[in-house]
């Protein structure tokens, strides 16, 4: 990907898809436009409640991106998701969420310090996996692979 220098990418990824690399994990969350700006006001994991709303709305979009065969954009609300899961755990697991301590070691996980944060990444989970497993996700990613490699 080319970047601009700054924090964001100077690029409109819908508009140019070849750009755009899948990466690992929820790489490019905070910086692929202009699904950063469509997914992230979706997004938040406080409580289960919040989690619900947040997936289902996020999924939503994900079948919007699917209708469209736009699969940089099902890539990133796939990964806005795996936030959703990966971020509430982190809480469910670490008391205030720090995994690690003021010397940066890592602290000890806890059976569920927070078990509200891990009802909310339960909820992430099961709409992660429903979108991982899509058939058309699947066929698209492995077409955009093809075309512009792995990322």
């Amino acid at each position: 990907m080319s970047s601009d220098g700054g924090p964001e990418y100077d690029i409109d990824f819908r508009q140019h898809p070849e750009e755009y690399d899948i990466g690992r994990g929820e790489r490019g969350v905070f910086k692929v436009e202009p699904y950063k700006s469509e997914l992230l006001p979706l997004w938040g994991y406080a409580d289960r409640e919040t989690a619900e709303e947040a997936a289902a709305a996020i999924h939503d979009r994900f079948r919007r991106y699917r209708e469209d065969e736009d699969f940089v954009g099902m890539d990133m609300a796939r990964k806005y998701l795996q936030m959703g899961y990966t971020r509430a755990m982190r809480y469910a697991k670490y008391p205030g969420g720090k995994k690690y301590d003021d010397d940066g070691g890592e602290r000890e996980a806890e059976e569920w310090a927070d078990p509200e944060k891990r009802e909310a990444a339960l909820v992430f989970k099961e709409h992660l996996e429903t979108v991982r497993e899509d058939e058309t996700y699947q066929r698209l990613k492995d077409r955009h692979r093809e075309r512009h490699g792995d990322g």
